[in-house]
């Protein structure tokens, strides 16, 4: 936590003007495109492409990759004002003043994201080759792994929130198919129904954000929308804000919408690599920072935003305390990460640069142990409790050394990426200057306590996993395992992406490079100084993750590892059982929920149906009166017309008379 990131004091968002893309932006709809259409393709081939269809995937989102890192390098190359692109496609919703563009906004906050995705996406995909090798259904796994990198870059480019809704929904889609890819297994339909039942919740509050944005600017276009955003009342902006937070809470698992997330691990472990870790669960925070300039009219959405992020990170980081199962400890790792990238978007402009530089940094090496995660799960027949592990340092060296690297990386220990990134984010919740005398100290002090809980629970998964005496049997039969380091194919992107973990931080904070590149996006800001020298709490920092990291030695090293799962005490209890958030949830929404709906039922049965029903009973009783006239006898009806005929005389008289 030094001081790398000075800057001056100018407007908070949207500095840079707004000009038409040119040269190789202009092409930026095919990075869409190439895997859209990919994905198109390999669905209609069906199993003629078994044999090829991954490469076809490959090949789509490698394009994808070639085309988003040129046009990022030639933006690199403009004058700092012409940075931000706006890229006019066509008329989605024609309504005259009111019509809705479909275009792209190529700038640095959304080029970093292309990067993110592309790169990650396109060395996961060469990992889910050998992964998934045995799957019949591969070709059908890397359609929905193309779908996903379309419209997470359709999220990120979109130059509105009409544009963003539609990526917004197609990575959800996405993820359902892709963590219920194995859909044969009952539990795991039902994590895919459960993430995209809650997502849904999260769809609602930025559907009712949207329409507030368009009733207050009459359009959805983002820079019409924050080049009047002055005008908003505070009122107005607090709503919007609101609304939006509850659109990021469901997208990327923060308190109360985070439930979803532990589950979804029954992806394969490369949907959870690109999804659940790098990618899909960090949109919600691209939303806030994109959305910074109304939360910068708005101290009350501001502050709901760094509380949200506060709770999900000590949340996420007891969580993953106490399980058992090394894809739900890093499920939770990476709910108690974003929680920090949250906290960042939510100190106001001073946080938004190291949110998204957070969130880079993470996207690297939380995919990278996502990745190690799954070749710990190829060499030990599948298994997923670390109960069964120990001691596989010695026969998966590349495995070992590369999730140490990650490991070291989150924990923030310099050089290594997280400590340029995260311990940034815990220095400004520092800053006297954020909202009130009371936030730096409650907003730091749970920061720096989330960092020491981290060290805990991230040591405790690599002492269980590498370290100690080998437990290698399966859970059910007591059967020996016999582990073996992966393929290379699924070795090689571990490794490189490793390299990011080492020095990605710290190459983007030589001479404040990364924060300038967003300046055209973000603004100038100059910060306050934190509450507590910057060397003090350095210090402090690097303290509590060493007591982590000892506390985690001491319990899975030099103590040996239960292979039965102890009773623990009742904080133990309540963090395995993810805090009881699904049965609150039950109680407080499903059941009141389902009772409302059953009562709505049984007043239309009762009094809508009855109403029709009694109807019903009326006219066909009259009907049935009626009905015996109709006897089919000549004789009858001749009778019936000669009363008529008779009645009638009788009227005209009675009228004469």
């Amino acid at each position: 936590m030094i001081h790398l990131f000075e800057t001056s004091a100018q407007s908070p968002h949207g500095l840079a003007e707004v000009t038409q893309a040119q040269g190789l932006a202009g092409y930026g709809w095919l990075m869409i495109a190439i895997p859209l259409v990919s994905f198109a393709f390999l669905l209609l081939m069906g199993r003629r492409s078994d044999k090829w269809g991954h490469w076809f995937s490959i090949a789509a989102t490698g394009l994808s990759l070639v085309l988003g890192l040129s046009i990022l390098i030639s933006t690199l190359g403009l004058d700092p004002s012409q940075r931000v692109q706006n890229l006019s496609l066509f008329t989605w919703i024609p309504a005259g003043e009111h019509s809705i563009e479909v275009g792209l906004r190529i700038d640095p906050l959304s080029l970093t994201f292309v990067g993110l995705v592309t790169f990650v996406g396109f060395l996961i995909h060469i990992y889910a080759v050998a992964y998934m090798e045995h799957d019949t259904d591969r070709r059908r796994f890397f359609a929905y792994l193309n779908l996903f990198i379309a419209a997470m870059l359709m999220l990120v480019l979109g130059n509105s929130f009409a544009t963003l809704f539609v990526g917004w929904e197609g990575v959800g889609l996405a993820s359902y198919l892709l963590i219920g890819f194995w859909n044969h297994v009952p539990d795991y339909a039902k994590a895919a129904k459960k993430a995209f039942v809650m997502n849904r919740i999260g769809d609602v509050g930025l559907l009712l954000g949207m329409m507030a944005i368009f009733n207050a600017f009459g359009t959805l276009d983002y820079t019409s929308v924050f080049g009047r955003v002055s005008e908003l009342p505070q009122a107005q902006a607090t709503l919007i804000g609101i609304f939006l937070l509850v659109a990021a809470c469901g997208k990327s698992a923060q308190f109360p919408l985070q439930a979803w997330l532990g589950d979804a691990m029954a992806g394969p472990t490369p949907v959870s690599a690109l999804i659940h870790a790098a990618t899909m669960v960090t949109a919600g925070v691209y939303l806030m920072v994109r959305a910074g300039a109304i939360y910068a009219v708005t101290p009350v959405a501001t502050t709901a935003v760094a509380v949200i992020g506060a709770i999900t990170l000590v949340f996420g980081a007891v969580v993953g305390t106490a399980k058992d199962d090394i894809k739900k400890v890093l499920a939770a790792s990476t709910m108690s990460q974003i929680g920090y990238m949250m906290l960042g978007a939510g100190l106001g402009p001073i946080g938004w640069a190291f949110a998204i530089f957070h969130l880079l940094t993470h996207g690297f090496f939380k995919a990278q142990m996502f990745l190690g995660a799954g070749s710990i799960m190829h060499a030990m027949g599948d298994q997923v409790n670390m109960r069964r592990f120990g001691a596989l340092s010695g026969v998966m060296k590349v495995t070992w050394v590369t999730f140490g690297i990650g490991w070291l990386a989150i924990l923030g220990v310099p050089p290594f990426s997280g400590f340029w990134s995260k311990d940034k984010i815990i220095e400004m919740a520092f800053v006297s200057d954020t909202a009130g005398p009371w936030q730096p100290w409650v907003m730091g002090t749970v920061a720096l306590i989330g960092a020491g809980i981290t060290a805990f629970y991230m040591s405790r998964l690599f002492f269980m996993t590498f370290h100690g005496k080998a437990r290698w049997t399966t859970e059910a039969e007591g059967r020996p395992v016999h582990p073996h380091e992966s393929p290379a194919l699924m070795t090689v992107p571990m490794i490189i992406l490793s390299v990011f973990s080492v020095a990605l931080g710290g190459v983007l904070t030589w001479n404040n490079m990364f924060v300038n590149w967003l300046t055209p996006v973000l603004g100038h800001v100059e910060h306050g100084e934190p509450v507590l020298p910057v060397w003090l709490l350095m210090v402090s920092t690097l303290v509590v993750v060493a007591i982590g990291v000892a506390w985690a030695w001491k319990l899975y090293v030099q103590e040996e590892v239960n292979q039965a799962i102890p009773a623990g005490n009742a904080l133990t209890h309540a963090a395995r059982n993810d805090m009881f958030q699904d049965q609150v949830n039950d109680n407080l929404v499903v059941k009141p929920v389902t009772a409302l709906a059953e009562g709505v039922m049984v007043a239309d049965n009762s009094v809508v149906d009855g109403a029709v029903r009694g109807i019903e009973v009326i006219f066909k009783g009259a009907g049935k009166a009626v009905s015996t006239t109709q006897n089919g006898k000549v004789r009858s009806y001749a009778t019936y017309i000669l009363a008529g005929v008779v009645a009638m005389i009788a009227v005209a008289l009675m009228g004469v008379l």
